[in-house]
């Protein structure tokens, strides 16, 4: 009886430590979960007939005064107007995963290229990134511009920081070759998030110069044709490389290198807490559980490695929301033809408006480059 009574004391302590334990893991866990909620959690949108809603994204000084609003808000006003009064083709696909996307196609005149316009994080089609819109458009430009998911008109339940993001932009060119039947020169044009979503895109649609300029490349390998062999390695398994033979070029502007970094990047500079790992992970895990993306995949290395369509690179220099060592970081990265503008002054999402002449200069020249 003895016995019997310290194996039943001992169960119970045993049973108590690892009651202890769980509730230890899952305070751990769930200290991650706010965080994670505010940061991708956008909700499940629906694209026609829905509420606008009053919620206001939460605002600290620095996404206040990292917005084109702050310092050229008659400038900011205009663009949008601008892009609102235009008649446009609106378009809708299903990402893969589900999700109606939307965006508008506004054809140029006499249009010599297309670009694909991509905005931040939280924005919409006509916001910032369409200050450069007009000017794009009056030189020949036809312009896509797209709602990220869970943005503007487009559905989605959360953000993934490029991690998804930058396959809806790869079948948006797959949409954008049935339009394109001249064939005209595409570019892909980000900022902030999106900038990191068309780095990411670039590194599956460009896995080799020649390959990229036949969308029957595949066929050509597969019947081993030599001069294609040599870059059969470039390929791999990823069925979108090769395939958009008119993508010419990427823009990013203000574009981060990670969601890692950039989390990183606001603790320090932002909260000046200059050790957030164990929040990471939790972070992440949650990233993993619930949006279905690892933040290892928001990651730009690889594409920058792997890409070979050229890139122009802006940032502003007084920018405090995604530092300019980002864009600096993925110029030395990169392994194709690239250019790195810094832009004096220019805080978040202001390049263009600090410097037009400069931006739209420096624009002009990377079409002429890529079209020679």
């Amino acid at each position: 009886m003895k016995n019997t009574g310290i194996v039943l004391k001992n169960n119970k302590m045993i049973g108590r430590l690892v009651a202890v334990g769980f509730a230890g893991a899952a305070f751990f866990i769930a200290m991650g979960w706010p965080f994670f909620h505010f940061i991708a959690y956008a909700g499940k949108k629906k694209s026609k007939g829905r509420k606008k809603s009053s919620k206001k994204w939460f605002s600290l000084k620095h996404t206040k005064i990292n917005h084109p609003k702050h310092g050229f808000l008659e400038e900011y006003e205009a663009s949008r107007a601008w892009c609102e009064a235009q008649l446009y083709k609106e378009w809708y696909i299903k990402s893969r995963d589900g999700f109606q996307l939307h965006a508008s196609y506004l054809p140029a005149e006499k249009p010599e290229r297309i670009v694909v316009m991509c905005h931040g994080y939280k924005g919409t089609r006509f916001g910032s990134a369409g200050h450069m819109a007009k000017f794009l458009h009056e030189n020949n430009c036809s312009l896509l511009m797209i709602d990220q998911r869970c943005c503007g008109e487009s559905e989605g339940k959360y953000i993934t920081f490029g991690a998804k993001e930058q396959y809806d932009i790869i079948d948006w060119l797959r949409r954008l070759e049935e339009e394109n039947v001249s064939k005209l020169p595409v570019y892909l044009y980000g900022q902030s998030m999106g900038a990191a979503s068309v780095i990411l895109a670039s590194g599956h649609i460009s896995g080799c110069t020649e390959l990229k300029r036949n969308t029957k490349c595949r066929e050509r390998i597969s019947r081993g044709e030599e001069e294609y062999t040599e870059d059969v390695s470039s390929l791999g398994n990823n069925e979108e490389t090769g395939v958009y033979g008119n993508a010419k070029g990427v823009i990013a502007d203000c574009g981060y290198h990670s969601m890692k970094q950039q989390l990183r990047d606001i603790a320090s500079g932002w909260f000046h807490l200059h050790w957030i790992e164990l929040l990471l992970m939790r972070v992440d895990l949650f990233c993993r559980i619930f949006a279905g993306f690892s933040m290892k995949e928001t990651d730009t290395t690889k594409a920058l490695k792997n890409s070979r369509l050229p890139m122009l690179f802006f940032h502003g220099e007084e920018d405090t929301y995604v530092f300019p060592e980002n864009s600096r970081r993925n110029y030395k990265l990169c392994a194709s033809e690239k250019e790195l503008v810094m832009i004096p002054g220019a805080r978040h999402l202001c390049c263009s408006y600090a410097d037009p002449e400069l931006y739209a200069r420096k624009l002009m020249s990377f079409f002429r480059k890529n079209e020679s």
